[in-house]
C-alpha cells in the first residue's frame, strides 16, 4: 500500500515551506549569498511554525526536523556576528 500525504492543512503547509526554507537558509548562508539580517528573518519564520505543538505524528515529526534546523541555523548565526 502506497504510504499516503496527510490532507493539506494551514499547520501542514506552514511546516513544509519552512523545511524547504532551512535548506535555503543553510545554503544560502553558506555560499555568502545570503545576508545575516534576511537569514535572521527566515529563520523567524520557521521558528514560528514550531510554536505550536500538534497532537498528529507526522506534524510531530516535521516539526522538529524544523526545530533542528532553526537550532542550526542560530549557531551559524551566532558564529557570524
Amino acid at each position: 500500500m502506497p504510504n499516503q500525504i496527510p490532507p493539506p492543512s494551514p499547520e501542514i503547509n506552514r511546516l513544509r515551506a519552512a523545511a524547504a526554507l532551512i535548506r535555503i537558509i543553510e545554503s544560502g548562508l553558506l555560499a555568502s549569498k545570503l545576508s545575516v539580517e534576511r537569514a535572521a528573518l527566515m529563520a523567524s519564520f520557521c521558528e514560528w511554525t514550531v510554536e505550536q505543538p500538534s497532537d498528529d505524528p507526522n506534524l510531530v515529526k516535521l516539526a522538529e526536523t524544523v526545530g533542528n534546523g532553526v537550532k542550526r541555523i542560530k549557531l551559524a548565526l551566532s558564529s557570524a556576528g
